[in-house]
């Protein structure tokens, strides 16, 4: 039986407990983002507190407009906090410059885009591969093979974007993703545009890195399906955390969406 949704306790808060900067692949400690000024100002994020530890699949949902996609950005360096602290690692990432940030990002999070980001001029295998070849190095054979493998690509690899479906290009960005075997993947609803088998076999992917390579994945989804891949779903609200479950279901994560009217 799976427990309800519950606040979160204060051991997977970003507190500064002993040892956290080591066992946290990814924290936040009162993430604030807000749109616009004045009366014009949304307020996304509003004291996000979050703590995803390392080695671990996390589910982040919650109803339209709950600050999902924010949080996840924020988290992974791609949009500037108004306020609050974030880290990946021991690293604090809010503050930094430019450059140390793009740095960061290429050699230490891999994102998958539900707009896919792939590069029109390059081929199936260039995109998978750019990370790795704009640091200066080549993917692992044996772990490139699995990846091409695992998500169907092995047909595709000579072709460019245009002439591929967007499930295919979904694949290759979720490829581009892992390859780097980077700290911590950020997945924004990465199923998206995948049929379901296709889906089942990204998601399984993911939760394969996590187990048997010891990558972190979060990933925002609106799919209760897609959430019970993960050992943890952290639900947002209005720009605020409402909750979490643990070692979820579909049908825990479907009543705890009820309960937030989402």
């Amino acid at each position: 039986m799976h427990p309800a949704p519950s606040v979160p306790t204060p051991d997977l808060g970003p507190g500064p407990r002993a040892g956290e900067a080591t066992t946290a692949a990814v924290r936040a400690e009162g993430l604030t983002k807000v749109h616009g000024r004045g009366d014009a100002a949304v307020t996304a994020l509003d004291g996000v507190d979050v703590c995803i530890g390392r080695g671990t699949f996390t589910a982040v949902m919650g109803p339209s407009g709950s600050g999902k996609s924010t949080l996840l950005h924020c988290l992974a360096g791609l949009d500037t906090a108004t306020g609050g602290r974030a880290w990946v690692g021991a690293t604090e990432i809010t503050g930094l410059r430019e450059k140390q940030l793009t740095r960061l990002r290429r050699d230490r999070i891999g994102f998958v885009f539900q707009s896919f980001n792939l590069v029109p001029v390059l081929t199936a295998q260039e995109n998978a591969v750019l990370p790795l070849a704009l640091a200066g190095r080549r993917p692992d054979p044996a772990w490139f093979e699995e990846v091409v493998s695992r998500l169907g690509l092995g047909q595709r690899l000579h072709h460019r974007p245009s002439e591929m479906s967007g499930g295919q290009q979904q694949r290759v960005a979720v490829a581009r993703a892992l390859l780097p075997r980077p700290d911590v993947v950020f997945a924004d609803e990465p199923t998206g545009n995948l049929d379901s088998r296709t889906g089942a076999e990204v998601l399984s992917l993911l939760r394969s890195a996590v187990r048997e390579t010891g990558q972190t994945v979060v990933m925002v989804t609106h799919d209760p399906v897609a959430a019970s891949y993960a050992e943890r779903v952290v639900l947002l609200a209005d720009g605020r955390l409402a909750g979490e479950v643990h070692d979820p279901t579909a049908e825990t994560v479907l009543s705890a969406l009820a309960a937030l009217g989402g």
